[in-house]
């Protein structure tokens, strides 16, 4: 046999081997999997794992999606194609580990076929893509005992909760049901609530009903939510109680309030000492009436609880603000009031619904502090546990007045902040046996029953002293933190979740609920790391120039106030200076500011220029790391096969 044969059979051994080598592991490599994500996308958590491993019945899931309409459809439409892929290989983790107990259902749904009609009876949505062609991609899971959950649409504002959504459909499918939620609120976090007529003579009107907020109606997907009203003195028949935003209560809604959480009701508390979705009504601010404040609070029921949230404070800290502009066109600046929580100082990594958070994002929230409550020297048995705070450099500020964050100034908020020595806290839990804010019960007016008579009839309300059992309370100092500016934002596939604000009150909820399972499933829907390194390379950089950039700002604050000075002669003494030396030092001073803005545009250039630098020493160190890497190996490879050789030559000379 000759060489070019030989060369020949062995190819196509090579080709026989490397077919065969593949055919293998496609089918014997299906269950070894590598997930290479940094937050372990494709890897189920043992919030769900633990789900899973209850199940005690058969769960079919079927995973509807147009995958031959979307080839057709849109560039909008075939954004989904990868979202599609990502939702199919977190079902596939979820029939493996289940251990046969998920089985799992891929559907695309022809136009005019049985699967299509199937989607439609679940309430699956379609978006028509031609005159035949409808695009579907939803989720509908069924038990042997015909309960049915359905996901309408794999909605792209959910993106980073798949995870959570399709758990909790299985959850539920199984063992709950739907918890009920109050909300309790001076704003319309519901909507207009308006039908019938109401809702007719708005449009005749032109005008439309307000929508709920979002995370009102993301809530509503997971529970059933109701509105509690803002004058009832008895709360019932709601498993947790929302509480946002409440001004001027009522003295009986507070000891309803109160009541409510002594018998053992779970109750999340969004206070604000300045809201800023408490926008005045149009009229008002027309008028320049000054009446409305925005700032809301409970100090009965906090000092009972062991805890205040001092008027017109608000928690700051230098590195936690965020750059924004208040006004329209103008440059952002860093607002001490306007922070991002980042892990791991800012969020309690020991309770489970901040332990896994990555961002969170608070507008002027307040300062709680804890007391030592009414009357109570000793030891009560209530537990504070912090869940929100600023880093140890973090501290309070204060305004003069309510209006003065109306029309805030970021550079003067900026200077009336003092770094301080300790955390401040935004969020507290609060547990143990609460006593309450209304010992001896309150007095409230009621109609008389004889329609004759117009005097009210006072009635005594009586409840209870103290708790007989276990209290959980959840306060948070802010309001703006689940407000659509705030949690989420918008694109043109609607609104979409920013950050672990949303995440926080669902938590929250889930916590005082009692699913720790689901808990650690939302949690990880932050997605998006920090650029720590970028932001260290930043503050640095403005860390060297923060002594000169405040110097020269001091000194265009200086010529100001003295052309202010200049200019604020009357015109008869104006008329006497010109010409005069006034006037020429009034050209000097202009030229001077001119000079000292010239000055700060270098330093502010330059401090560009020295983070674009060690930007690009960054980027060069990646970039030639794998090939330095690569080229050690080679290196440290060729030095020991020089040696092996080495070896075996003279031990073959020694033979």
């Amino acid at each position: 046999m000759n060489r070019t044969i030989r060369a020949v059979i062995g190819v196509i051994f090579i080709l026989v081997i490397a077919f065969s080598a593949v055919s293998i592991c496609q089918n014997v490599g299906k269950r070894i999997k590598l997930d290479v994500t940094a937050q372990k996308l494709y890897t189920l958590s043992d919030g769900t794992k633990a789900i899973l491993a209850k199940l005690d019945q058969p769960v079919k899931v079927k995973l509807y999606y147009a995958k031959t309409a979307s080839m057709k459809a849109p560039d909008n439409i075939k954004y989904f194609n990868n979202y599609y892929e990502f939702v199919k290989a977190l079902l596939e983790e979820y029939a493996a580990v289940s251990n046969g107990k998920v089985r799992l259902e891929l559907i695309d749904p022809r136009p005019f076929s049985d699967e299509e009609v199937e989607a439609l009876r679940y309430g699956l949505k379609r978006f028509p893509i031609t005159e035949e062609e409808n695009f579907f991609f939803g989720l509908v899971v069924q038990t042997q005992f015909g309960v049915e959950k359905v996901i309408p649409f794999f909605s792209p504002d959910r993106q980073n909760f798949v995870e959570y959504d399709i758990s909790h459909l299985v959850d539920t499918a199984i063992t709950r049901q739907k918890k009920k939620i109050g909300v309790l609120s001076s704003l319309p976090v519901m909507g207009d609530e308006v039908t019938g007529y109401m809702a007719q003579m708005m449009r005749m009107q032109g005008q439309q009903p307000r929508g709920p907020w979002t995370i009102i109606e993301h809530l509503r997907q997971q529970y059933d939510v109701t509105t509690v009203p803002a004058d009832t003195n008895d709360i019932n028949d709601v498993d947790t109680l929302l509480v946002i935003h409440p001004k001027k209560l009522p003295e009986k809604t507070l000891f309803a309030i109160d009541q409510f959480v002594l018998k053992g009701g779970r109750t999340i508390i969004c206070i604000d000492p300045h809201c800023f979705a408490d926008q005045p009504a149009q009229t008002q601010m027309q008028m320049m009436q000054t009446d409305h404040k925005q700032s809301s609070n409970l100090p009965g029921l906090l000092a009972a609880w062991q805890l205040q949230m001092p008027e017109n404070t608000f928690a700051g800290d230098r590195g936690m603000a965020i750059p924004a502009s208040m006004i329209q066109n103008q440059r952002p600046e860093k607002i001490i009031g306007y922070l991002k929580l980042t892990p791991p100082e800012n969020f309690n990594r020991d309770n489970v619904a901040t332990a896994e958070l990555n961002r969170v994002t608070v507008f002027f929230a307040g300062a709680l502090k804890e007391t030592a409550g009414p009357n109570q020297d000793d030891d009560t048995g209530i537990q504070r546990t912090p869940l929100l705070t600023t880093t140890k450099k973090g501290g309070t500020f204060s305004t003069s007045s309510p209006f003065e964050l109306r029309f805030p100034d970021p550079a003067a908020l900026m200077r009336k902040f003092i770094d301080g020595t300790k955390p401040v806290t935004m969020a507290y839990l609060i547990t143990g046996k609460l006593p309450s804010s209304f010992p001896d019960g309150i007095d409230i007016e009621i109609a008389a029953e004889d329609p004759n008579d117009t005097e009210p009839v006072k009635k005594h309300l009586t409840g209870l002293a103290k708790a007989e059992q276990d209290c959980a309370v959840i306060v948070f100092s802010d309001v703006d933190f689940i407000t659509d500016m705030m949690a989420y934002q918008n694109t043109m596939f609607g609104k979409i979740v920013v950050g672990d604000n949303s995440s926080l009150l669902f938590n929250a909820i889930d916590e005082l609920s009692g699913s720790a399972d689901l808990i650690s499933i939302r949690s990880r829907g932050g997605f998006r790391r920090p650029f720590v390194l970028v932001d260290r390379i930043e503050a640095k950089a403005e860390a060297e120039t923060a002594e000169e950039v405040e110097k020269i700002n001091a000194e265009i604050q200086g010529f100001e106030s003295e052309l202010r000075e200049l200019l604020s002669a009357t015109k008869a003494e104006q008329r006497q200076i010109v010409g005069s030396t006034i006037v020429r030092k009034t050209r000097d001073l202009e030229l001077k500011k001119l000079k000292a803005r010239r000055q700060l545009r270098e330093v502010k250039m330059k401090r560009r220029q020295s983070i674009e630098h060690l930007g690009n020493r960054l980027r060069s160190f990646n970039m030639l790391l794998a090939p330095a890497v690569i080229l050690i190996i080679a290196v440290v490879l060729g030095i020991r096969r020089t040696a092996m050789k080495r070896h075996y030559i003279s031990h073959a000379s020694d033979a």
